[in-house]
């Protein structure tokens, strides 16, 4: 009795929302096929708790009564005969259940001179890079350097919350100041920036929310070390490599194509991978990716349990006290965008494990051994203790005081900080050793405060930070990183597997005439600013074990190049 009463007060629910389905389509022509697949799913799992037979099979009956008569149903079972969606059939219009034809843009009726805003799209989380990404562009090798021909690129967004009710001017005027007011409106011109699919011809449309926009520009990446990525281990469940400096781990900022999973894609055709940890581009060695969605779970729990042991080795300034020295001060995120850190109470709980190795009168190299996994940890945590790593351009800079951070005595609020740091490097033209566009320091805080619109990534118009957000443990699938998508190519035809010389250092046809890059000649980056003397010398489980050579500078013999 108790099942059956309840059988029937679901069937009287169903009916009153069925009813109101009905005028949801009439007023929207649009079927909520989720909606309706979940109602008949409860109808139908809770007919078939009654214990007689007739009752299930009427049940049954009901349910398939429901579906046939529903608009999913009907729509599905045009498609099935047909081959096609009822809609796509030529020689007819399309309608709605009642017979209407469809009222503007997604059947809403639009008032005279409003935009139509199409939905949000879904992200897909899983999606990977593929074919036609790595075929955006190609690489050349001169000087030791990985260099990758400029291409066009799309820069992706979803207006944010401060932007609704502003102009795309404001917009631009405010947030997007890398290029000049005429530059944007030279490229609104020649139709490289869109709204919601559409060229923007002039600036002063006023932005609403959903609004997605798109910028297309001439992307130059910068080169990285030409040192080939050697494969430790590939055996079906994980990917093991030796990362050298100065690559990025996955595309962010302005790096793309001059990553691992970009350079892994392209050369050796290895693609669906999964992050199991993360390297700072700076730094060298052992890098783990799960091959399966399996073995990335698995290594996942691992990291959670803490059940991986991880060795790092560095040189660092001055002579390292001897013995194990163990260091748990608390660290606190400053800024994401170039991912600084320091010393505080109010920081996450960190250990990280030293022990010198040796000391050659100037230096020390030191082994680390971070229990736990938060960004930057190694290098703060030697900061800390009065021993940065000896070329480190964030922890080893001046701009933290004349102690330089060590016992977390800075002097400074963490915006004097931010910029004092900005401005040591700019004044040594190396700001892109922080990673950071010229001026993307001083649109950080304008924006952190407020609470952004719905995105669906979190890359913009023509930002270059580098996110990092994500600890280092954190397993991403890789994909999620960049949602940007490129547009026509124009490179030369170039082998990716091989490690040829260039003969050309300016290639033929990638020159864009409203792109400000193509103007200048950039300095090929030095060693020293490539290389970071950290480096993952292994990475241990239950049942493996990674490891590494070590790097030039870790060994006895090392001599410090002449830097003048």
């Amino acid at each position: 009795m108790h099942v059956s009463l309840l059988f029937r007060r679901l069937k009287n629910i169903k009916s009153l929302i069925w009813g109101r389905i009905d005028r949801y389509v009439v007023k929207t022509n649009q079927y909520p096929v989720c909606l309706l697949y979940n109602i008949n799913r409860l109808f139908v799992s809770s007919r078939r708790r009654q214990s007689s037979s007739a009752m299930e099979q009427a049940a049954a009956a009901t349910a398939t009564s429901a579906e046939l008569n529903s608009p999913a149903t009907v729509e599905k079972a045009a498609t099935t005969e047909s081959g096609k969606r009822k809609s796509d059939e030529p020689d007819q219009p399309e309608t709605s259940r009642r017979g209407k034809r469809r009222r503007g843009a997604g059947g809403k009726r639009l008032r005279p001179g409003e935009r139509y805003i199409p939905p949000p799209q879904k992200r897909n989380p899983g999606v990977s890079f593929s074919q036609e990404h790595f075929d955006e562009t190609s690489y050349y090798f001169e000087g030791g350097l990985r260099k990758v021909y400029p291409y066009y690129f799309d820069f992706k967004t979803y207006c944010k919350g401060r932007w609704v009710g502003k102009s795309l001017l404001e917009v631009f005027k405010s947030e997007f100041r890398a290029e000049s007011i005429e530059y944007y409106q030279r490229a609104a011109k020649e139709g490289r920036i869109r709204l919601n699919e559409t060229p923007v011809e002039d600036l002063s449309v006023v932005l609403r929310n959903n609004d997605h926009m798109k910028n297309t520009v001439h992307r130059h990446e910068p080169p990285v070390v030409g040192k080939p990525l050697e494969v430790l281990v590939d055996d079906g469940e994980v990917l093991v490599v030796d990362k050298p400096a100065s690559i990025p781990v996955h595309p962010c900022g302005r790096f793309r194509h001059n990553t691992v999973i970009f350079i892994l894609g392209k050369e050796r055709g290895i693609s669906e991978l999964h992050t199991v940890h993360r390297l700072d581009r700076l730094t060298s060695g052992v890098l783990l990716f799960a091959r399966t969605l399996e073995t990335s779970k698995k290594l996942d729990q691992l990291v959670r349990d803490r059940q991986l042991e991880k060795e790092y080795v560095c040189r660092v300034e001055g002579e390292f006290p001897e013995g194990e020295l163990i260091c748990e001060e608390p660290i606190l995120v400053v800024s994401f965008k170039i991912g600084l850190c320091r010393v505080d109470p109010k920081g996450k709980e960190c250990r990280t494990v030293f022990h010198r190795l040796s000391f050659n009168g100037k230096t020390s190299i030191v082994r680390c051994l971070p229990l736990t996994g938060r960004t930057h940890q190694i290098r703060v945590h030697l900061q800390y203790l009065g021993f940065p790593i000896l070329n480190d351009p964030i922890y080893g800079s001046s701009a933290w005081g004349p102690h330089r951070g060590k016992g977390g005595l800075v002097g400074k609020s963490d915006e004097e900080l931010l910029q004092a740091l900005v401005e040591e490097h700019r004044s040594q033209e190396s700001l892109h050793l922080l990673d950071i566009p010229d001026n993307g320091i001083e649109q950080e805080h304008s924006k952190t405060s407020e609470k952004p619109g719905k995105l669906d990534g979190t890359c913009e118009l023509n930002a270059s930070g580098e996110n990092h957000q994500a600890q280092i443990d954190t397993q991403v699938p890789t994909g999620c990183t960049e949602i940007n998508t490129s547009t026509s190519v124009e490179s030369p035809t170039k082998t990716n597997g091989g490690q040829s010389e260039a003969t050309d250092s300016t290639p033929p046809g990638t020159g864009d005439p409203l792109c400000s890059e193509c103007k200048l000649v950039r300095p090929d980056p030095t060693d020293s600013e490539l290389i970071m003397y950290l480096h993952a010398l292994r990475y241990k489980g239950p049942d493996f074990e990674y490891s590494t050579r070590l790097p030039d500078w870790a060994k006895d013999d090392w001599v410090e190049a002449d830097q003048g």
